[in-house]
């Protein structure tokens, strides 16, 4: 590499990063080329510093800036067999070593082998590779388990077709409203006089009326906050395929604000669906104001959506902003309005999960289970789930300490 391609190669490096999923933005890299002008390049540390300062912003980033660093730029001659080591193979199954399988397929999906700006492409053939297809599964089934957040652009695109043909079968509930039924157990008086006179006959035919079963209304709260990125994008094909497939669905995102996107999301098209939830939504990746967005969703929007016992489905991390000022009410009033309420939790995907976190305690009481939501499975699961009528009301434990903190609030 010579020094003359440097800004090439940053700006590519750049790219490399936010197809990978960091957002690396051009002003980042300016920034960038002059803080290695005042830096130097005298050590390789300095030149990794440098680039992490600028170009990274949370610490779950710092080992996908890691191994993209040490791959990118090491001799770039040695990049394709560079690549053959971020290919599966056996080894440990401790919970980092399968973290660091996750990062690399997303850095394989996005650096290719092409030539790169004063660069040689003269290499040695690679290292062939012989797979033993005994450990493997299906791309299908392997594709169920995927995280979304560890998916390559390839995987996304096979994950959103998949979402498209998801369905939420929610059972039927008996309303207040009656229908004619012939066999039905209440006598309609009213509509037996009616045939009465009409026939003009001595008897009188009796009609009859049964309750009528409906689907109750579904609203789903989104939370679309900077943590939440990757999954959002990702539930929003799943909430498109869920309000064309039913009627009176209702979806709501949140952030710093509440914005209502039910109309948008009635396009068939899903790009042109997509594209207006775009331009109507101002908070894309920013913080968290739980309490605020749901309070703001109980004054103006609960009485209108919220009946006919509605199924409200929350779709967060549970990390908010303001520290939960106002969440626990805000929560406590959403439970007492819907028919049920299911917090789906990215989060979950962690065996040693904990609710540590002071928002997650205050929501965790007032839900009526706590599901993962983080691949095609657990999106499975949760229509396994509202399908169920004998799920249990109540599916989640609060910790005591939780019920501690929910009075001291």
């Amino acid at each position: 590499m010579t020094p003359g391609y440097l800004s090439d190669n940053v700006m590519h490096f750049a790219r490399v990063l936010r197809a990978a999923g960091i957002p690396v933005g051009p002003d980042r890299v300016i920034d960038a080329l002059r803080a290695l002008e005042v830096a130097g390049l005298r050590s390789r540390d300095d030149f990794y510093w440098t680039l992490a300062s600028l170009f990274l912003d949370r610490r779950e980033q710092f080992e996908l800036f890691d191994q993209a660093f040490h791959v990118f730029w090491r001799n770039p001659r040695l990049l394709e067999r560079a690549l053959s080591l971020l290919t599966p193979h056996i080894e440990g199954q401790g919970a980092e070593d399968k973290k660091q399988k996750q990062l690399a397929s997303r850095l394989q999906d996005q650096l290719s082998p092409r030539q790169r700006p004063g660069f040689d492409n003269q290499d040695q053939a690679p290292p062939e590779v012989e797979l033993d297809a005994t450990l493997t599964h299906s791309d299908r089934e392997r594709l169920q388990k995927a995280d979304f957040e560890t998916m390559t652009n390839t995987e996304l695109a096979q994950a959103k077709q998949l979402i498209a043909r998801l369905r939420l079968p929610i059972p039927e509930i008996r309303t207040r409203r009656l229908r004619p039924n012939p066999r039905g157990a209440r006598i309609d008086l009213r509509d037996s006089l009616r045939a009465a006179v009409r026939q003009g006959s001595d008897s009188i035919p009796l009609k009859r009326r049964s309750p009528q079963f409906r689907h109750p209304p579904m609203v789903i709260l989104c939370d679309i906050s900077g943590s939440m990125s990757r999954y959002s994008r990702m539930f929003l094909h799943f909430l498109h395929a869920i309000t064309n497939d039913r009627d009176r669905v209702y979806t709501f995102l949140f952030g710093t604000r509440l914005t209502n996107i039910t109309r948008h999301l009635r396009h068939r098209d899903v790009d042109m669906a997509l594209d207006a939830v775009t331009r109507a939504v101002e908070d894309w990746s920013g913080g968290t104001r739980i309490g605020a967005s749901l309070a703001e969703f109980n004054l103006r929007w609960s009485r209108r959506v919220l009946g006919q016992n509605a199924v409200v489905l929350l779709i967060s991390d549970g990390l908010d902003r303001d520290a939960g000022r106002d969440l626990t009410d805000a929560m406590e009033r959403l439970r007492k309005s819907c028919r049920q309420l299911l917090w789906l939790n990215p989060l979950l995907r962690f065996d040693a999960f904990k609710p540590v976190a002071l928002g997650v305690q205050l929501m965790l009481p007032h839900v009526d289970a706590f599901l993962p939501a983080h691949n095609i499975e657990s999106l499975g699961d949760l229509a396994r789930a509202l399908s169920d009528p004998r799920a249990p009301r109540r599916t989640v434990r609060v910790p005591s300490r939780t019920a501690a903190v929910r009075h001291a609030a």
